[in-house]
């Protein structure tokens, strides 16, 4: 009798398979591109250090000029544009026309150390979304740049109810003061007197030829119907002083 050899089955233990850990799928971020306006660069810096620091947005370029500005708008496609008021071949105001004009979906922050009852509502007026002053808190212009971005307007509490009150209280016409009448470069010399600058500073700060200064001034007191720049000077420290209170 052929003995039949028995295959003796041993349970062999599973081969242990290394655990391959999953690659972390981190949700998508789109940084909102802001392109920076102004012609101090210390102020470009220092505005773009503190953007950087927040995880949503991002400063893709700066522009000293309007023409920069435009160049950097075409080529980069950014979603917000922050300018300042003064510029070194215009205005920002005027840069904001431009830039509404070409781009209209394309959001304007204004950021200035011009006191804001004063250029507040010219800015909106001219195509911005929004006026913060530069020397507001740090959280203000965070505050200003996000509902900017998503299509709202920002102005400060105190410039929002001046705004209301001119709604509800306006008065009849077209200019409810001889200031009103004035272009932005004229107001912007304007204000400048009031703060006791000459000729040749006004010239200096804004970018101007000392001619191109007192031809604002001359137009500044046909539109004011003052009869000389002493005149001029005390109406614009008083008209300043009125409106800081």
């Amino acid at each position: 009798m052929v003995k039949r050899k028995t295959k003796m089955l041993t349970k062999t233990k599973p081969v242990r398979r290394e655990q391959i850990p999953k690659p972390e799928i981190k949700p998508e971020t789109h940084k909102k591109k802001i392109l920076v306006v102004d012609d101090h660069p210390v102020t470009r810096r220092g505005l773009a250090k503190i953007i950087d620091q927040e995880s949503d947005l991002e400063i893709i370029a700066e522009a000293e000029d309007s023409q920069q500005a435009l160049d950097a708008i075409k080529r980069l496609k950014p979603d917000l544009v922050i300018a300042d008021i003064s510029l070194k071949d215009s205005s920002g105001l005027e840069l904001t026309k431009t830039i509404k004009a070409k781009y209209p979906s394309l959001p304007v922050l204004i950021q200035s150390m011009h006191e804001e009852t004063m250029y507040s509502e010219r800015a909106l007026q001219a195509g911005a979304m929004g006026y913060v002053m530069k020397d507001a808190p740090t959280e203000d212009l965070m505050t200003a740049i996000r509902k900017v971005l998503v299509g709202q307007v920002y102005t400060s509490e105190k410039m929002a109810t001046r705004l209301v009150n001119k709604i509800i209280h306006g008065k009849a016409g077209s200019c409810a003061s001889p200031i009103d009448s004035l272009s932005d470069r004229e107001l912007e010399v304007f204000n400048l007197l009031g703060k006791g600058f000459g000729t040749s500073q006004i010239a200096e700060k804004l970018k101007l030829s000392i001619k191109t200064v007192e031809t604002y001034r001359a137009h500044l007191k046909e539109k004011l119907a003052l009869p000389d720049a002493s005149e001029l000077r005390q109406y614009a420290i008083q008209w300043l002083a009125g409106r800081n209170e």
